[in-house]
């Protein structure tokens, strides 16, 4: 798993200090590069704005998405994400406190793999956080980098 970066889009600084901590409480020890907004993440994906030069080819292996962030939200990270074919394939899981009906609906139309709400005991969220690691980064195969690139 170490070699393995991990997309957190997160804008509550307490939000990323927890999901950080239970990452390490997991012994999850990749690479996890924090984009702050939609607008971040995707300077991050494309490797525009304060991101120029990152070769927009070595893709994260999983994206964690909030969908409340400021500039862009998560929705509309999705949407971008969706109607590039570069980016189409890179798994995408929705961790956010909505449970809103459509928004776990857009979600998943706009490419979204998995819909989880954060839960709020730290426990309980370190546990959810240990199953995504297991999952995404040991278990799931994804597509090769050459069809994400």
């Amino acid at each position: 798993m170490e070699h393995k970066t991990i997309l957190l889009v997160e804008d509550n600084p307490d939000d990323i200090a927890l999901t950080l901590r239970a990452f390490r409480k997991n012994n999850i020890r990749n690479e996890v590069v924090v984009a702050h907004d939609g607008v971040e993440a995707l300077d991050y994906l494309f490797g525009e704005g304060s991101y120029a030069g990152r070769d927009p080819g070595i893709t994260p292996e999983m994206i964690l998405l909030d969908l409340k962030l400021p500039r862009i939200d998560g929705l509309g990270v999705l949407k971008r994400l969706c109607a590039h074919e570069r980016t189409r394939k890179l798994p995408v899981i929705v961790l956010t406190s909505s449970e809103e009906e459509r928004d776990i609906a857009s979600s998943y139309e706009f490419g979204a793999n998995s819909y989880i709400r954060k839960p709020v005991d730290f426990d309980q969220f370190t546990e959810t956080l240990r199953q995504i690691g297991s999952y995404w980064l040991t278990l799931n195969i994804g597509p090769p980098q050459a069809e994400r690139a």
